[in-house]
């Protein structure tokens, strides 16, 4: 990468804003922490019943379209 567009990047990632304070976080950094936190809550979350037997369910009718099949 040139200098010159190193210059730019860092042009574009900084706040244009005279009310941007020092040390203050950047709107986009606070809405990728939130939506990482809600990732990750999501994550530890189990899966509930009835998608675990609507998945039980399509692997037993995969199974018998597979033995049809075959003969």
């Amino acid at each position: 990468m040139s200098e010159d567009e190193t210059r730019n990047k860092e042009k574009m990632n900084t706040p244009q804003s005279s009310n941007f304070r020092p040390g203050a976080m950047l709107p986009n950094a606070s809405i990728s922490r939130k939506l990482r936190e809600f990732y990750d809550a999501v994550q530890e979350e189990g899966i509930p019943d009835r998608f675990l037997d609507l998945l039980e369910r399509l692997e037993e009718a995969e199974k018998s379209a597979k033995s049809v099949n075959a003969k």
